[in-house]
């Protein structure tokens, strides 16, 4: 075992895909982020970037995957994540019941149904587990790998979580509204002295006031959480798909100019720790 620690975005977009030379180069793919803590995979969401992801995964597999709630974004894609077919597979399914009393096996089950889908999720060969917490719960998944939970502010609710390994540690922070009366503490908690902060980013600040209540936030606000909190490096991710590649770059050069060496997250980008 290393104590390697990267992460890669294979999808980037929120509330839905979006494809065309207008979203080429930040990508179209819904959420789906990878961490690698030394010969551990974790995987963050089964948007359509899991796809990607699965196409680089040959033969059997052990891995984890997280998700931050069940929004059809964020689950679109699990029935095309490949690995789940060879019954070698081993994969510990994990999510917060922020939102539900259903736990997350029922919830995939429901999803992966007719007339919602044409095959059920016992089609899958691969060995799964089904993990329901609370959020606010710590998990151990053994291997030095250390996750913290957290409700963020969404509707329906979703998870943040920190990941702590070999002494760094990566925070997944999608999706939430911000409060009109100052920064949320939850996620100021969890993301305290974090080295790396991926954040829920759909809006500019100019923008959200006519988004109050869709329980998306800005990367205006990001900022401002990353800087009260003392985070290394932020994150702008799950972009809004109406912002295409033109849109993107402007937010990009703003946040450079803001708080240098802020990442805009691309499909495909791969930052190690």
């Amino acid at each position: 075992m290393t104590d390697d620690f990267t992460v890669r975005f294979w999808g980037v977009r929120g509330s839905l895909p979006c494809s065309g030379p207008d979203t080429a180069r930040y990508g179209g793919n819904s959420s789906c982020v990878e961490m690698t803590c030394g010969a551990r995979r974790l995987v963050f969401d089964a948007g359509s970037g899991i796809r990607q992801l699965a196409a680089t995964m040959k033969g059997p597999q052990d891995f984890d995957l997280l998700f931050s709630h069940f929004h059809y974004d964020h689950v679109i894609g699990l029935p095309s994540c490949g690995p789940l077919f060879n019954p070698r597979t081993v994969c510990r399914i994990w999510a917060g019941r922020a939102g539900s009393d259903a736990g997350v096996e029922q919830v995939l089950s429901d999803f992966m149904s007719p007339p919602l889908f044409p095959l059920k999720l016992d089609f899958f060969s691969a060995a799964l587990s089904f993990h329901d917490f609370h959020p606010g719960e710590r998990l151990d998944l053994g291997d030095g790998i250390r996750v913290r939970t957290v409700a963020l502010n969404h509707k329906n609710g979703a998870t943040g979580y920190r990941v702590e390994y070999g002494g760094r540690a990566v925070c997944y922070v999608t999706d939430t509204e911000q409060f009109e009366d100052g920064l949320d503490r939850n996620i100021l908690g969890l993301i305290d002295g974090a080295d790396l902060f991926i954040y829920d980013c759909t809006y500019t600040d100019a923008e959200y006031p006519a988004h109050k209540g869709w329980s998306h936030s800005t990367w205006q606000e990001g900022m401002r959480l990353a800087d009260a909190a003392g985070v290394k490096t932020f994150v702008i991710f799950h972009h809004d798909p109406s912002h295409d590649d033109a849109f993107m770059d402007g937010i990009a050069a703003a946040a450079q100019v803001a708080r240098p060496g802020t990442v805009v997250a691309r499909d495909g980008l791969k930052l190690a720790l």
